[in-house]
């Protein structure tokens, strides 16, 4: 792999909370538009590595990351931003007496940084991308769960980011939301979007996932494509739940 082919360079990452090491000597790589998936417990490290990833809400002691071939660790959570690296996270976050398009304008404006018919142009853009232009002068308090988390994926792709990390996206949706989810994320990828998730949701995880990294204790235990790590004896029987081949590939 050459540096050109790599959107997201993680090398040693580590936070500690007192004597809880909560991300631990963490290293991945991730190509340009690429789906990776991370997998494990709860307690693992997955939404800490996210956090340390953006800097919001906190900072790691060690390591570096190299975005775009650029170091970002050192910079502020807005600036990871309108560098192209963008998240959404695992609680259903908005600004629920605004509307719709009125928390996607937030993204664009004082995440972004774009004004005027810019950030018209993008806004519009954000609310057809997720199907949301129908319920933008809708409050986002009204939404329904999947409806918020669709808000909060179009506050993201507001800016047009090169990498989205997405944090749990299919938590509380029903069948029917989760085939929509999957649909909506190789959507995002095929126009070009890397994407680094969250999941566990395993049908969904490994059908979106050229490759899989499985954390546990804050360390990456393993890594591989889904099918290498569906037939991983430690993955399957201590941090899967027991999930067989057959079953973790289900669509």
């Amino acid at each position: 792999m050459t540096n050109s082919d790599t959107i997201l360079a993680v090398k040693g990452l580590g936070k500690s909370f007192g004597s809880l090491v909560a991300v631990d000597d963490v290293s991945f790589t991730i190509r340009r538009g690429e789906i990776l998936g991370i997998a494990g417990p709860n307690g693992a490290g997955k939404t800490t590595l996210f956090n340390l990833l953006s800097r919001n809400p906190i900072v790691a002691d060690r390591g570096h990351v190299i975005f775009d071939g650029q170091r970002i660790d050192r910079l502020s959570p807005h600036r990871i931003f309108r560098a192209g690296l963008a998240r959404t996270f695992q609680k259903e976050t908005a600004f629920f007496k605004l509307t719709v398009a009125e928390n996607v304008r937030l993204g664009a404006v004082y995440g972004a940084g774009l004004r005027g018919a810019a950030a018209n142009a993008a806004v519009n853009a954000a609310l057809e991308m997720l199907e949301l232009t129908p319920l933008k002068h809708q409050e986002a308090g009204a939404l329904t769960v999947y409806g918020t988390k669709r808000l909060m994926i179009a506050s993201a792709m507001v800016a047009s980011p090169k990498l989205l990390l997405m944090d749990e996206p299919a938590s509380g949706l029903n069948t029917i939301e989760q085939a929509e989810l999957k649909t909506l994320i190789l959507r995002l990828r095929d126009q070009g979007t890397s994407i680094l998730l969250i999941e566990h949701i395993l049908p969904l995880l490994f059908g979106v996932s050229e490759r899989v990294m499985v954390m546990d204790f804050g360390r990456k235990l393993t890594e591989g494509s889904p099918a290498e790590i569906a037939r991983d004896p430690r993955v399957i029987d201590a941090y899967l739940g027991g999930v067989n081949s057959e079953s973790a590939h289900a669509a």
